[in-house]
């Protein structure tokens, strides 16, 4: 027996057992898939009344203007012609390579292969005539108003974004390469990670980023020192140990947002949000939320401010023996720190010193990048969840997030772990990400009706606790911080919502990159610049054109602004007291319960 039939032998013998590993996962795929729970239709795309609509016009421009439309026919036939004539005259030839001019740059089709391969490169450039023919219709498309071309613009680069030749593998160079140096092991590894993906979120399709085995919360990520001082069916308060002898006798209440969990703010020591708040000599509370169960369907916003919000407020009060805290929140929990501050107002309490938001709205009067998912077939999806399962599963607020950057956090992530095999990086922001949580019902009706379509804080409408709120209600000293690239919270819309405040004392600062680098940005790293403008009468744009650009991280700029409404030294305060003991070292209980399990 030669070295080749032994070679030969073992190759052989590997296919059989990959051909035998393929059988196996092809059965639990089958059984995970049988486990998926329905959902509604409205929550996988628009209702086809906008494509009706969109068709329809489209003809009607066909009719009224034959010129224009086919101008952008002829126009999609001709490159195609020529793109096809072109590969036909060089087989003709002989010559097997690509044109000399391989197409436009896309970060997509990195592999040299998509310019250098006559065959990748021939269906690289089909791909990208066809996806900006796809395009330019829908901006042909004259009657449609502005909020349907949106929505139609927004969900015609989903489909052509999911079309995508790298989506597929035999349009793969990357995958088909990897394959065949690995005698298909990968591919069965990346059928693997797909089963283990379906059956890890109940048959729903949600692509894991990172190697979840590499991070363990308490243990190499949300390790900074304190104790859980009070609990209840809202939230965990976890009150951090001193760094300093002395500290600031205003202490400050941080409220992070609900639908993911409080630890962005302590993911390691160097970039630490509070860590370096307890370094400046503050006593820090943060509120840990709990992870909604279909037990918490009926809790609403109510709820959230009464047992989270008042109650986090006046327990820190007490154990530090003062009259005010020093409040921040973040997101939504900053959009919810403005109604709480706003409902103090109108029953003349004064538990706010100061109040900080990070990336909040409070006027949703342009929505954004969110449009597509905030009109009523959309929302109405939404309710028709809630009212199945009494809350709004983690996986839907994931999947939507993922949407609005489709190709780096779904697409991309798939074709590695799918088709490539690979196992997701061990990077603690993507593992953060990934840890969702399920929002209550009634709470998420009362925010999407309300406040995101009805716009009703703004508008000084919103009734609740026996109130009707506005945001002019907000009265004391504000900071606010947005960010340059933030397609949840955008910075002119931040900055709108800040303007209506009743606030006399208000700060706008625009920090550089996102939601969460731009928020979690230490001075240390001296990576992000902001800006600041002390003019807040005119509109965003004229704001920023005559900004200050500071180099470096704004927490110093805000930390000065802090210690001016934070009061005098007082020694150094232990967490906790006789009333309210240590009942578990942070980061607690309630930041440990998962989405998923929750789900089953």
């Amino acid at each position: 027996m030669t070295t080749n039939d032994v070679a030969a032998g073992e190759s052989r013998a590997r296919l059989e057992e990959n051909i035998q590993r393929i059988e196996d996962l092809s059965q639990r795929l089958v059984a995970s898939l049988t486990n998926r729970k329905h959902t509604p239709p409205a929550l996988n795309g628009p209702e086809t009344a906008l494509y009706a609509k969109a068709g329809q016009a489209y003809w009607q421009e066909m009719v009224q203007n034959p010129a224009k439309l086919i101008e952008h026919q002829v126009q999609y036939w001709g490159k195609t012609m020529q793109h096809f004539a072109d590969a036909q005259q060089a087989l003709a030839r002989g010559q097997l390579k690509a044109p000399e001019n391989p197409g436009r740059k896309d970060k997509r089709f990195a592999n040299p292969l998509w310019d250098t391969h006559p065959y990748f490169n021939f269906i690289k450039q089909q791909y990208l005539i066809n996806a900006d023919t796809v395009l330019q219709a829908v901006e042909n498309i004259e009657d449609l108003d502005d909020l349907e071309k949106q929505r139609l613009r927004f969900f015609a680069g989903q489909i052509t974004n999911m079309f995508s030749p790298t989506n597929f593998l035999a349009t793969n160079p990357d995958a088909l390469e990897k394959a065949i140096a690995t005698e298909g092991e990968s591919l069965v590894q990346g059928l693997e990670n797909l089963v283990s993906d379906l059956e890890a979120n109940n048959g729903e399709l949600i692509v894991r980023l990172a190697d979840e085995s590499a991070f363990e919360i308490g243990g190499n990520i949300a390790t900074a020192k304190g104790e859980v001082v009070y609990r209840n069916r809202m939230m965990e308060l976890i009150q951090y140990s001193p760094t300093t002898e002395t500290v600031h006798e205003t202490p400050i209440v941080l409220f992070p947002p609900w639908i993911n969990k409080f630890y962005i703010l302590d993911l390691k020591e160097k970039n630490s949000l509070i860590r370096w708040i307890t370094d400046q000599g503050y006593t820090l509370f943060v509120v840990s939320w709990i992870n909604p169960d279909h037990s918490h369907a009926d809790i609403g916003l109510e709820e959230y401010i009464e047992e989270g919000y008042l109650t986090a407020m006046n327990i820190a009060r007490e154990i530090c023996g003062t009259k005010q805290v020093n409040a921040i929140g973040y997101c939504i929990a900053g959009t919810t720190l403005s109604l709480t501050l706003a409902l103090l107002k109108k029953r003349g309490e004064k538990l706010v010193k100061s109040a900080t938001f990070f990336t909040a709205l409070t006027d949703f009067s342009d929505q954004g990048e969110f449009t597509p998912f905030l009109q009523n077939d959309f929302v109405d999806g939404i309710e028709e969840e809630i009212d199945q399962e009494g809350i709004l599963p983690s996986f839907i607020m994931a999947r939507t997030f993922s949407f609005l950057r489709s190709n780096d956090l779904i697409y991309g992530p798939a074709i590695k772990s799918y088709m490539m095999g690979e196992t997701p990086p061990a990077f603690d922001l993507l593992y953060w990400n990934g840890d969702g949580a399920n929002l209550p019902g009634k709470m998420t009706k009362q925010y999407l009706r309300g406040l995101c379509q009805r716009n009703e804080f703004s508008e000084g409408t919103f009734e609740i606790l026996g109130e009707t709120l506005g945001v002019k209600d907000v009265d004391v000293p504000v900071m606010s911080i947005a960010t340059e690239t933030d397609h949840i919270a955008a910075a002119r819309d931040v900055y709108r919502g800040v303007q209506k405040m009743g606030s006399r004392s208000k700060t706008f600062v625009l920090g550089q990159s996102g939601h969460i680098a731009g928020i979690v940005n230490p001075p240390s790293k001296n990576k992000y610049g902001h800006f600041t403008n002390s003019d807040l009468s005119d509109d965003f744009d004229s704001w920023r054109s005559g900004a200050e650009h500071h180099a470096g991280s704004w927490w110093p700029l805000w930390e000065a602004w802090l210690k001016k409404r934070s009061g005098k030294k007082v020694p150094a305060r232990t967490p906790g007291d006789s009333k309210y003991p240590s009942l578990t070292p942070a980061p607690g209980t309630y930041v440990r319960l998962k989405a998923a399990k929750q789900n089953q």
